[in-house]
């Protein structure tokens, strides 16, 4: 209020001038003013030139220090290179050693002695034109010499500057004289220049050091005069003044509230422009009584009182004022009062629009929060509708094309929409019911927003007779309910319709206005973006659903050693990566894999796809499980290295797999895994442990071998491999999941169908963030009577008693039928290890519910190959008998020698 109160003996100045002054004011404020007081004070200038002073006279004295320590070594080096050269040039045996047969041999130690001791880079003894016989490098005697050498071959001394690979050196060369003074040869000597430039580097701490101090004390010095005369001046200067008088006038006339100061005999001393708009005042109101002035009787008491009022609101003319009105006095001030006004008249209506605003906006940031939390189409249309009833309007309808609801893109033009969303305060309003399909007419609101892209608003529905032509008679029935103004707004997105969004009002009785309808199409656009990615979401979603059921089993095979069920079950959120499947090997022995490839969508699906086609192919191999796991590791491997540069994509490292191979015969099950949880064993008796299989890393790393470990398997018991979204969940901790497995899989009364049912029911989240895959096994070890073995010497005479056993065996099996074939098939496939193989060797028949398996094992690990014989070879059509009887047959090797397989189905009825 000082500011105002100064325009007391001034308040009679003629409007013109004021003006003036007012026109010439600056827009710093005070605290700009004072920082640019501050940079112009005689405090600051000196602080300044001192500071510049110091620093003139620490860069001169660096450069002069500089340049003479350069001079210095410069010249250092020229004397010490000059002196070597010459010293060695008239030492003692240099020329007679010049004049030997192999000078190289005598100068050398010499010249390399001469230069250690003296400090220089090179001693150098040459001829009269210059080719070395010494030098510090070896490989360079022999060569000519770089550098002036005629002042020196005429009798003088050269000394000379050159960039060396060290950097700037000098370098002399003088004569060597022999008998009678004659010029026999010529000696260099060279240093680099830095050698001998130390003296700069003992003088820059002092130097520093000085002017460090000089510099802090010429600063403090000069603080403490700047703070004495900020002390006295008080920061201001009378110019400042005069600014900071104009600014506060300059104030007083451009603020939008009304300012009136009224002097202490009741006669209005100022008056700023805004007062005298509001209160209509006359030019030469300043001066005069406030009771004189026109006023409202109540606005002149209050000016007169000298009363405290506070947002009190009085009137004037059409007009209503909020006053605050506050004593001058009060500290210590003169006497009178000052009064501010603003014009209220509007504020009811403002407030009300600012209301509506406001609520507008947070309906908005709802939907924006609200809708849109799916990727599910219809969930999408139905928060459309939730977040609008009742808030914004009384009834909400959504119908969408057919083909945004089946995920594809969405064409130009659909005739008919689908009902995808109703909601609304009441139930019985007769709507197209949903999944209903509806072709608007194109009288109807929503045909026209559909053609045009915009929203269409009605705003009484009852006047309006296009929409009713729809249906005329479920129009009535609308109307009856009550609605009476609709606003239909196109879904959009990617400049493609979606469908249409429509917005009834029927209990609240004001109608839409054309801010309800750009509130409309906001909302209608966030929810188009919504439900375009969810379409997006569902194409994809669909194909990666669509690769993935047909990358992984359909159904299992059909095994007389094992009963298995299985479940797979695709994330909410995305298709991923996880596969399981059920392999036949040789001799009934059978695969069990269970794999997860990290990550979600057609990548992952596609990624699993060539995993598990890469198991299948390695299984054919018969090898051990630690083995095929490495072959997988070094395939991903390759994969992860081709895949950023091919497509950019993303690696595959991260996954896992767990692969067992059960052999009923045994009645064990050797496994191995990458990376993957181990699998939970259910004995006969109810009793769960999960195996204690070696965790190796997941795939694609490629650090460290796999192991694999030989688990006893009881004829009933369970195995049950999982992927760890069975397991993981946000709601519970790892081992707890673990602990539910085993609970759920100890039954010993349920099936593999039933544990899979049990285990889903159980610990499947309502919402699962990853796919599951569970694979649940129930073993049968064949019969020890289903399984007969000879040993055979290595004669060939051994070939017929093997027939005569296994002819006994067959029919005690009831397998005469197979008994000629049978007999043939060992017969090759021993005389063949008799023949190429190495003792022992075994003959082993396996005989489960579907097959015979013949095996022949020896300890070589030669292979024999199917082959066509010709007409005149002797031999070579064994393995093609063998391939002709039996349905399958291979070779599996060990770790001491091979098995040859041969596997015959069993005749009907046996």
């Amino acid at each position: 209020m000082g500011g105002l109160l100064g325009r007391f003996g001034d308040a009679r100045r003629p409007r013109g001038e004021a003006d003036r002054s007012r026109r010439h004011v600056p827009r710093e404020d005070a605290g700009e003013r004072r920082r640019i007081g501050f940079g112009r004070s005689v405090a600051g200038q000196v602080f300044v030139m001192q500071i510049l002073v110091v620093v003139l006279l620490v860069v001169a004295s660096l450069v002069a220090l500089v340049t003479q320590a350069r001079h210095d070594s410069k010249e250092e080096a020229g004397n010490r290179s000059l002196a070597v050269a010459e010293t060695f040039a008239s030492a003692p045996g240099v020329a007679r050693a010049l004049a030997s047969s192999d000078p190289t041999a005598v100068l050398q130690p010499r010249a390399e002695a001469a230069r250690k001791r003296s400090g220089v880079d090179f001693v150098v003894v040459m001829t009269k034109e210059g080719i070395r016989y010494t030098h510090p490098r070896p490989d360079r005697i022999g060569k000519h010499f770089v550098g002036t050498l005629g002042p020196a071959q005429r009798g003088g001394t050269v000394t000379e500057t050159y960039s060396g690979t060290l950097g700037p050196a000098v370098q002399a060369v003088v004569p060597v004289r022999g008998d009678g003074g004659r010029i026999v040869g010529l000696v260099s000597a060279g240093i680099t220049i830095d050698k001998v430039s130390g003296a700069v580097n003992a003088q820059l701490p002092i130097l520093l050091g000085t002017t460090g101090a000089a510099l802090g004390l010429a600063t403090w010095g000069t603080l403490l005069v700047n703070r004495r005369l900020r002390r006295q001046t008080h920061n201001l200067g009378p110019a400042e003044m005069t600014r900071m008088y104009e600014h506060h006038d300059a104030v007083l006339h451009s603020v939008h509230e009304g300012v009136v100061i009224v002097g202490g005999d009741g006669r209005l001393l100022l008056a700023n422009d805004e007062a005298r708009r509001l209160l209509e005042l006359p030019p030469d109101a300043e001066g005069r009584p406030v009771g004189e002035l026109g006023l409202e009787p109540s606005m002149a008491e209050l000016l007169a009182s000298g009363r405290v009022a506070t947002d009190e609101v009085h009137s004037a003319k059409d007009l209503l004022l909020s006053v605050n009105h506050r004593p001058t006095d009060l500290y210590g001030g003169p006497p009178g009062s000052v009064a501010t006004l603003r014009d209220t008249t509007e504020l009811a209506t403002l407030t009300g629009k600012a209301r509506m605003a406001r609520e507008r906006l947070q309906l908005l940031y709802e939907g924006s929060m609200r809708i849109g939390t799916t990727l599910d189409i219809v969930r999408t249309a139905e928060e459309l509708a939730e977040v609008s009833v009742p808030r914004f309007a009384d009834y909400v309808t959504v119908d969408l094309a057919d083909s945004i609801l089946r995920g594809e893109e969405p064409r130009d033009t659909e005739p008919e929409l689908r009902r995808s969303a109703v909601r609304g305060v009441r139930k019985d309003i007769p709507f197209y019911p949903l999944g209903s399909r509806i072709r608007f007419v194109p009288s109807t609101p929503q045909s026209a927003g559909l053609r045009s892209g915009r929203g269409v608003l009605d705003a009484d529905l009852t006047a309006a007779s296009g929409w009713q032509e729809q249906a005329p008679e479920r129009a009535r029935g609308i109307l009856g309910h009550g609605a009476h103004a609709l606003i239909s707004v196109p879904l959009q997105a990617r400049g493609v319709v979606l469908g249409v969004a429509n917005f009834w009002r029927a209990e609240r009785p004001e109608p839409f206005e054309a801010d309800d309808l750009s509130l409309a199409e906001d909302l209608s656009a966030r929810a188009a973006v919504y439900i375009d990615n969810a379409r997006r979401y569902t194409r994809e979603h669909t194909m990666a659903v669509t690769l993935q059921r047909s990358l992984l089993p359909s159904a299992l095979p059909e095994l007389a050693v094992i009963d298995a069920a299985f479940r797979y079950m695709p994330a909410q959120a995305g298709v991923g990566g996880d596969w399981f499947d059920v392999i036949p090997l040789s001799s009934s022995r059978v695969a069990l894999v269970v794999g997860d490839v990290v990550g979600h969508g057609l990548h992952a699906a596609a990624t699993m796809g060539r995993l598990r086609t890469a198991v299948h192919n390695f299984s054919t191999l018969d090898l051990p499980p630690d083995e095929i796991l490495g072959h997988l590791d070094s395939l991903v491997s390759r994969i992860d290295q081709a895949q950023p540069s091919s497509r950019g994509g993303a690696a595959v490292t991260g996954a896992t797999c767990l692969y067992a191979v059960y052999d009923p015969a045994a009645r064990s099950c050797t496994m191995a895994r990458a990376g993957h949880l181990p699998p939970l064993l259910v004995g006969p008796d109810g009793t769960a442990e999960f195996a204690e299989v070696p965790a190796g890393p997941p795939l694609g790393l490629g650090s460290v071998p796999f192991e694999s470990a030989t688990v006893d398997v009881p004829d009933g018991s369970k195995l049950v491999l999982y992927t760890d979204g069975l397991i993981e969940d946000r709601s519970r901790d790892i081992d707890a999941g673990l602990e539910l497995l085993r609970t759920v899989a100890s039954d010993t009364l349920r099936s593999p169908e039933e544990i899979c049912e049990a285990v889903l029911a159980t610990l499947l989240p309502e919402r699962p963030s990853d796919d599951v895959a569970l694979l649940v096994t129930r073993a049968h070890g064949l019969a020890p009577g289903r399984v007969a073995g000879w040993e055979v010497p290595g004669d060939p005479a051994a070939v017929a008693d093997v027939r005569a056993g296994v002819t006994a065996k067959l029919a005690e099996w009831g397998l005469d039928e197979l008994a000629f074939s049978t007999e043939l098939i060992l017969s090759e496939l021993v005389t063949n290890a008799i023949r190429y193989g190495a003792d022992p060797i075994a003959v082993r028949m396996l005989y489960d519910d579907r097959n015979l398996v013949c095996e022949v094992s020896d300890t070589s690990s030669t292979s024999p190959h199917l082959r066509s014989a010709a007409s005149t070879d002797e031999g070579g059509r064994g393995l093609f008998l063998v391939a002709q009887f039996a349905e399958r047959w291979g070779t599996r090797y060990l770790s001491d020698g091979k098995i040859i397989w041969a596997e015959q189905g069993l005749p009907a009825g046996s």
